[in-house]
């Protein structure tokens, strides 16, 4: 990374592109509906990527840095793009009663996939993709609260209240 920041030697990148293309592409993919769309988010990342390479510190992966900017990236694509976007449940997060509940990570895992990945879609990119990075990219509270910039137990209270959101949206569609 310091050689292509400090010495500008660009032909670096495309090592970085052949490495990580085909996470970022599927990454892109859980995203939108189309090949070609989530091939265009792929180009649009790596290029963004690229200009904010000088912000990458070494204190996190560069993969897990690169997820992070490649989630951000995508979720406000879907918010910008209002024919993209899914709507938003009304829901009150203000009362707090619901969130007592305690929602088990063995819910989660017993839950059937093609229940589980049509209760995804139907959560806001922001729950899905904190719910992803936890689960299926097994990223640990801290490294989420570095990547997010906020606390551990705002990370903490996120993935709690997407759980919750997750599974209340699972039952609800059987």
């Amino acid at each position: 990374m310091k050689r292509i920041v400090n010495y500008k030697e660009k032909n670096l990148y495309a090592i970085i592109y052949d490495r990580y293309a085909d996470l970022i592409y599927h990454r892109c993919y859980s995203f939108c509906d189309t090949d070609a769309e989530a091939k265009d988010l792929t180009q649009d990342i790596f290029i963004k990527a690229y200009l904010k390479l000088h912000t990458f510190t070494e204190n996190v992966s560069f993969k897990s840095w690169l997820y992070t900017l490649a989630y951000r990236f995508c979720v406000n694509y879907i918010n910008r793009n209002k024919a993209k976007r899914i709507e938003k449940l009304s829901e009150n997060i203000d009362n707090i009663n619901e969130l007592k509940i305690e929602i088990s990570d063995e819910n989660l895992y017993s839950m059937r996939v093609s229940g589980l990945e049509k209760a995804l879609n139907l959560i806001t990119p922001e729950d899905r993709m904190i719910l992803l990075l936890k689960y299926r990219d097994d990223v640990a509270i801290k490294e989420l609260a570095e990547n997010l910039k906020i606390g551990e137990s705002a990370v903490k209270m996120r993935l709690k209240r997407a759980k919750y959101r997750l599974v209340d949206m699972y039952k609800s569609n059987l």
